[in-house]
């Protein structure tokens, strides 16, 4: 039996998916962690959605819409027939989300391709589960925010982000990886840093600030970019907070 949880992102997606993503669509993004799953459970499931091009963020988004039938795309392929980069809509989970729809993304370590698929399209939808709510962030999701390092500047980042924000880290860790030694590796082949700052209160601003130390790739804040967020509750309902 499902658990209270997985019953409120599972309703989540599929209302996310019925009331977001029409049969005129032509481009979908397709994000990445837990909840996304749902979300192309429900796709699957409506026929009329299998002519549209779905493009992933991570492999595990890649093999859900392969797996699932559905037709496969991407934003930066050397195929032009396979190449779309104007997405009309993407549809992401997140680690955790304010009431002004800024949300920290990269728990799972996909934030640099995240990013890049949100950007990219012409709507933006986040699904989460009630956890994943605040006030501020940094309050809920206490991991740090999700910093993607080239490898061979790690440190150097590192050091800069002690000395060089207004705002500083209260911890700042190597993301290690759980079933091998050594660190985790993204998709693209960098590392990741985990920067806890506590309660933030201008996220667009240090995301800004991060961004700028040379050797970042991407920083997992997303601001000013989602104009909706479903969020499965306990109960199984879902409740819907819009950008205001």
């Amino acid at each position: 039996m499902a658990s209270a949880v997985e019953t409120g992102k599972k309703a989540a997606a599929f209302r996310a998916v019925d009331e977001n993503i029409t049969a005129d669509h032509k481009v979908v993004g397709i994000g990445s962690g837990s909840t996304v799953i749902y979300a192309v459970e429900r796709i699957v499931q409506r026929p009329e959605l299998h002519h549209i091009v779905y493009v992933p963020t991570s492999f595990q988004s890649l093999q859900l819409i392969t797996e699932g039938g559905l037709k496969l795309g991407s934003v930066e392929h050397t195929n032009r027939a396979l190449r779309f980069p104007e997405i009309d809509i993407t549809i992401d989970g997140a680690d955790e989300v304010d009431k002004q729809l800024n949300a920290i993304k990269g728990g799972g370590a996909c934030q640099f391709q995240e990013m890049v698929v949100a950007k990219a399209a012409k709507k933006f939808v986040m699904i989460a589960d009630y956890r994943k709510k605040s006030d501020k962030l940094g309050t809920q999701w206490t991991k740090g925010v999700p910093i993607e390092v080239v490898p061979l500047a790690y440190k150097v980042v590192i050091n800069a982000l002690k000395s060089q924000l207004s705002m500083k880290p209260e911890t700042i860790t190597l993301r290690m990886a759980v079933a091998k030694a050594g660190p985790v590796v993204t998709d693209n082949g960098n590392f990741v840093i985990d920067a806890h700052f506590g309660s933030i209160s201008d996220p667009s601003k240090l995301g800004r600030e991060i961004k700028l130390l040379t050797g970042v790739v991407e920083v997992g804040l997303f601001c000013n970019m989602a104009e909706m967020a479903y969020f499965g509750e306990a109960d199984g309902g879902v409740d819907i907070w819009t950008r205001k």
